[in-house]
């Protein structure tokens, strides 16, 4: 990086040097990209969900390709938030890098209880996994229906003091409403958008590819989708918002900047290319340069539609 340009962008008070993070559930809690870039390079690292206690996920086969994207449901396995701060969150903080901890539960309780726990650990900022059956209300997703969103980050707003990110679902019927039900709520920013659900089939075994049957897309398939929901978004929130989804290089990840996002999340692409976050970062620096352009803040929500 030449240093020619200001890439740093501010995040509901959180600091970040460059735009460019990991995607929750892609690099695991960070080590796993450590043979292929510099960690300390990335704006920051954004670690798979963690629940209260430890999860398995689902049976194999839970991963399967299609074309333009990965169908996945691995079922959020993860070590549980104990663990995470005890063995995994101390050589992440040595990095320097904000460390960004994605959180899910089955109920309003398990969020908040989740939030108190990484309260004071150590993390940047905790991002809000709403895709998730809310076990109390009938198994219907907290990020389907604006005003259970709205309850549970008002709810988790009040269990902690650190910024917190809701990652928003695509599976609604109007993406502004959403955003401005979790903005009214208190939620210091928005990710957007989670995976699309989706199956696949074995055609000669008449089989579904995974053992779940229905799985979430990733993947280029859904950079289209996911950049209009930011767009959308943009009009109607003043929070920041974070765009994820099918970004594989630094001019997917420039669509969602000039679309209203301040900040990236890469994930799929780290499958293909571990180093791909580095790569988009050197290109979104060569953009700016090629354009003339010396703070990055300057290019969020470019977007002339007239």
């Amino acid at each position: 990086m030449g240093g020619t340009v200001d890439l740093s962008v501010d995040i509901g008070g959180m600091r970040l040097r460059n735009p460019v993070m990991t995607a929750s559930g892609t690099c695991g809690y960070g080590e796993e990209l450590a043979p292929y870039m510099d960690l300390r390079r990335l704006g920051a690292i954004v670690v798979k969900g963690l629940s209260l206690k430890p999860r398995p996920g689902n049976p194999p086969p839970r991963m399967t390709e299609v074309p333009s994207g990965l169908i996945n449901s691995i079922g959020l396995q993860n070590i549980g938030v104990e663990a995470f701060v005890r063995d995994k969150l101390p050589s992440l903080m040595d990095l320097g890098v904000p460390v960004i901890a994605n959180i899910f539960g089955e109920d309003v309780e398990e969020y908040c209880l989740l939030a108190r726990r990484l309260d004071g650990s150590g993390v940047a900022a905790i991002e809000l996994n709403i895709s998730c059956p809310n076990v109390k209300k009938g198994g219907m997703e907290f990020g389907r229906i604006p005003e259970e969103a709205h309850d549970l980050v008002r709810e988790v707003r009040r269990a902690t003091g650190l910024p917190i990110i809701t990652k928003l679902s695509p599976n609604v019927r109007d993406i502004k409403e959403m955003a401005m039900a979790v903005e009214e709520a208190g939620t210091d920013a928005i990710s957007l958008i989670n995976t699309i659900p989706a199956m696949a089939i074995d055609v000669e075994r008449r089989r579904p590819r995974l053992s779940s049957i229905i799985g979430g897309l990733s993947g280029p398939a859904i950079r289209p989708i996911a950049v209009r929901m930011v767009w959308e978004a943009y009009q109607a929130v003043k929070v920041p918002i974070i765009g994820v989804g099918g970004i594989m290089g630094a001019s997917d990840a420039l669509e969602f900047v000039i679309a209203g996002a301040c900040a990236v999340q890469i994930g799929t692409a780290t499958f293909i290319d571990p180093a791909v976050c580095e790569k988009v970062l050197k290109g979104i620096e060569e953009y700016m340069d090629r354009h003339g352009i010396r703070r990055f803040v300057d290019l969020i929500g470019s977007l002339e539609v007239s």
